[in-house]
């Protein structure tokens, strides 16, 4: 009778698994090389002179930089050599084919090899990449490229201090613009705290599977451990939402359509721990498999994809770093804790559907 629900959960889960992964394959490369957590903060700090309707932020963790051009007129950003690199204007985002920075800012290691047509003296080629009047690249101005820290870090690395500021040029017209920024270190946290209650939180949750599961006890505890799962899923969906606008989505459109191109695993994973959470709650056939497998996909596709986060000092969110890493802890913890104790459960069912052996006949005394 056990096997029955069991098959068609699976059935279920393995369309809805290949469906995801049809989704995610093509949306990997959106951001990919956007860092998961960083000890690096870019801030842009002021645009001089600044005209109404041009904004510059950072996005990304620090990635990438915007500009939003709202005048009603072009403006170009100029390459490493003072090369036209971008037009942004009415018509939509254009690039010049010519720019050398219009290949070394594809990556944000800036390793793209260069094409030869590449020329910063010859005559601009432009080409049209865009229908928006805003565009997001990767600056070498605002990053620290190097692997190890800059000196001045590496001699006092528990102390907030400034690596640069750095100036990004503009053309508006005949006159120069300037986006002006810093970039600076920020200690790390110590992750060890995180890692402790994400533990305890595993522990606690695990512990629901060791409630025999046919008593009024047992039936408290699958629900206590789906509520568990279920908020572990608000979380990861939280977290997504708040990758999404830190990568530069606005409105609501804007953040649906980051969540589908880029945040697609964990997004779904953690609309999975809701639905499994709920049919922990409600009793449901099958629920203790239901929230293992769940409880699987969240602590992988949105815990561990986010472990950076408990030991960085920057975080792709746009709230503090410390709610970042309570949201992260409590994804690992629910969604740890809920394999533990659906494993244990289902253990504890195989165990108990088990048929009894007689015991051997005691012979008759003659």
């Amino acid at each position: 009778m056990i096997l029955v629900p069991l098959r068609r959960t699976g059935l279920v889960v393995t369309a809805a698994l290949a469906a995801l992964l049809a989704l995610a394959t093509p949306a990997a490369a959106h951001g990919a090389d956007a860092p998961d957590a960083t000890d690096y903060r870019a801030e842009v700090t002021a645009l001089n002179p600044a005209p109404r309707g041009l904004t510059a932020r950072i996005v990304e963790a620090g990635a990438r930089l915007e500009l939003t051009n709202t005048t009603g007129r072009d403006v170009e950003v100029l390459g490493y050599s003072g090369e036209p690199y971008l037009r942004i204007g009415p018509g939509g985002v254009y690039e010049n084919t010519r720019s050398p920075a219009t290949y070394l800012n594809r990556t944000i290691a800036g390793d793209t090899r260069l094409s030869p047509e590449a020329d910063p003296a010859a005559t601009p080629v432009w080409r049209k990449i865009s229908d928006d009047r805003s565009a997001r690249w990767h600056d070498q101005r605002t990053l620290w490229l190097e692997s190890d820290p800059p000196a001045q870090v590496t001699a006092d690395p528990a102390r907030e201090q400034r690596v640069r500021d750095w100036v990004v040029p503009l053309r508006d017209g005949d006159r120069t613009i300037e986006v002006r920024g810093t970039l600076d270190w920020l200690p790390p946290p110590d992750p060890y705290p995180w890692w402790v209650a994400a533990t305890l939180g595993f522990l606690l949750i695990g512990a629901a599977g060791l409630v025999p599961a046919g008593t009024t006890a047992g039936a408290r505890a699958l629900r206590a451990a789906g509520a568990l799962l279920a908020l572990g899923g608000l979380a990861a969906v939280t977290v997504t939402i708040g990758r999404a606008l830190d990568a530069g989505a606005q409105g609501v459109g804007g953040v649906l359509l980051g969540l589908l191109t880029a945040q697609t695993w964990a997004l779904l994973t953690g609309l999975g721990a809701l639905a499994a959470g709920g049919y922990a709650l409600a009793r449901r056939p099958a629920a203790d498999f239901a929230l293992a497998l769940a409880g699987a996909c969240l602590a992988l596709f949105a815990g561990a994809a986010n472990l950076a986060v408990l030991s960085r000092s920057v975080v792709p969110a746009p709230w503090p770093a410390g709610l970042a890493r309570v949201l992260v802890t409590l994804v690992l913890a629910t969604g740890a804790g809920a394999v533990a104790a659906g494993l244990l459960r289902l253990h504890a069912t195989s165990r108990a559907a088990r048929p009894r052996r007689p015991a051997p006949a005691t012979p008759t005394p003659h």
